[in-house]
């Protein structure tokens, strides 16, 4: 492999010198999150110095002296910009939340606005002209040298869950602007073949309208006109939310956030993989092959409301004890859908084989009305979310689940009611794009912790990203980053910073497919 990759490495030092790194090893796979703070906390300025001991190892001539100096300074240039000021820029994303003491940035909430005015700044000191679209969508673009081109999207999101990681969204985000940076800083911007631009995106996660995607889905064309009217918790429409932070909240608006497909020539994203996969197999990126399809919907079960003390067991319609005996069925279902699919009705002629291991069920909310410990419940409501890398598979779930939730509120005299909340198509990634993508990210793991062969995995995603929505508008390509246990959604969520150095380079890598020769 090293003597196959010799010819490229010349090849890359001869057209592009800016951009070669020499092989060094990597920090260790041990997690140690004390030495990365140290290193997040160092200054970065002194990364660009040369130590003494790499100069006086031998005589040399003083001009041999410094052409090694200026070869060594250029790459820890890079380096403190691709790793360390990338891992400086995710912390610091990471301290502007709307909660104290745990990380939550929602839909244009307050500290939404502050993070998407950080990331502009950063863009604009990466070379890029910045603007922020009536969704909220902050963008950083360069013209390259043909603004007539078609552009290449690279984009992940500013929002975040409840209690989150650092990583989630904001990893996609700064990867690219660092590669943007370095270029910038290489003189090599204006070099780019088409235009190039980086969008944050003001929603991905759903939480404050329980409606995932508002902004990658309002750049694709695909976000309804009658999203304006979901309400959040407090009763505020989209529309008002979007009136209050200055923007038209217009359906004509809206519309023209919209696209165009002609003047888009793909779409790549970088994202932790929120799996243990990569971990396991000791290896720091993967390409995403697909992402699984889902699902949401709220189920509400209405009962009779009643004393706990007085209505003896047999009287009851009790919508909690149902519920529970629905969440277990639905469980079942998932674990085991081969005992339930009728292959030649629900299936549609899948194989049911196909279902085992493909569906994942789960129940995240639940809350009862007026829950008191001495009150039956009058009505419970729950959420169910449903994933598949198939969808006529997740369609025969959802049709199974719907027959069963119906015979068992009939069953304990219960009324249920099913609103569809969400619901996405599985997309697969474009191939020629994920080829792409798997040489970039092999050369930056190759750069950074050695040979590796061909050991770039292809991946299922079962969670949902943007690149979802951005698939109605053009084809798309995504890279993992390992994460520490698989976790995600979680204040536990982590990446190394050789991980980090590896995703931005692989960026890099990847645009420098799109210089002109």
């Amino acid at each position: 492999m090293v003597g196959a990759m010799l010819p490229f490495m010349i090849s890359t030092l001869i057209l592009y010198p800016l951009f070669w790194l020499p092989v060094v090893h990597s920090e260790s796979t041990t997690w140690n999150t004390n030495s990365e703070h140290q290193t997040v906390g160092e200054n970065l300025g002194s990364r660009l110095c040369i130590e003494e001991s790499d100069t006086q190892t031998m005589p040399r001539h003083p001009s041999t002296d410094w052409g090694l100096q200026m070869v060594q300074g250029r790459d820890e240039m890079y380096k403190a910009i691709l790793r360390d000021d990338a891992v400086a820029k995710l912390y610091h994303l990471g301290k502007i939340s709307d909660a104290d003491g745990y990380l939550e940035r929602t839909f244009l909430s307050h500290a939404s606005i502050q993070a998407s005015s950080v990331i502009r700044g950063w863009m604009e000191d990466a070379g890029l002209t910045t603007w922020v679209d009536q969704m909220g969508n902050v963008h950083g673009r360069t013209e390259g040298m043909n603004a007539s081109a078609e552009a290449l999207l690279i984009g992940s999101h500013l929002d975040t869950v409840i209690d989150a990681g650092i990583y989630d969204g904001s990893l996609g985000i700064i990867c690219a602007i660092s590669a943007m940076k370095v270029l910038k800083m290489s003189g090599m911007l204006e070099k780019l073949r088409r235009p190039v631009e980086i969008i944050a995106f003001s929603d991905e996660e759903g939480v404050r309208f329980q409606m995932t995607f508002l902004g990658s889905a309002a750049i694709s064309g695909v976000l309804p006109v009658t999203s304006l009217h979901v309400s959040d918790k407090s009763g505020l429409t989209l529309a008002d939310v979007l009136k209050e932070n200055h923007f038209e909240a217009t359906e004509e608006s809206l519309l023209h956030l919209k696209y165009d497909p002609m003047s888009v020539w793909r779409y790549i994203e970088v994202h932790i993989e929120q799996g243990p996969v990569l971990e396991s197999l000791g290896v720091a990126l993967g390409v995403v092959e697909g992402i699984a399809g889902q699902t949401r919907i709220r189920v509400t079960v209405i009962g009779s409301q009643g004393h706990a003390g007085t209505v003896p067991m047999s009287m009851r319609r009790d919508p909690m004890a149902a519920s529970a005996e629905l969440i277990v069925m639905l469980e079942d279902l998932c674990k085991h859908p081969e005992n339930k699919i009728n292959h030649d009705r629900e299936s549609k002629g899948f194989i049911k084989e196909a279902f085992a291991g493909s569906v994942v069920c789960t129940v995240g909310q639940i809350s009862s009305w007026p829950s008191a410990s001495n009150v039956i419940p009058g009505q419970v409501t729950f959420s169910v979310d449903v994933r598949a890398s198939e969808d006529r598979a997740r369609e025969a779930i959802i049709l199974e689940l719907e027959n069963e939730m119906h015979q068992i509120c009939n069953r304990r005299s219960v009324s249920c009611f099913l609103e569809l909340k969400h619901n996405a198509e599985a997309i697969r990634c474009d191939k020629e794009l994920s080829l792409q993508l798997k040489n970039a990210a092999q050369i930056a793991v190759k750069s950074i912790s050695g040979d590796i062969g061909d050991n770039i995995p292809i991946l299922m995603s079962g969670a949902g990203h943007d690149a979802m929505a951005i698939a109605h508008l053009t084809k798309v390509g995504m890279l993992f980053v390992r994460c520490r246990g698989g976790i995600s959604h979680s204040s536990a969520e982590h990446v190394m910073e050789d991980d980090v150095w590896a995703a931005s380079l692989a960026v890099l890598e990847f645009l420098q497919t799109q210089m002109n020769e």
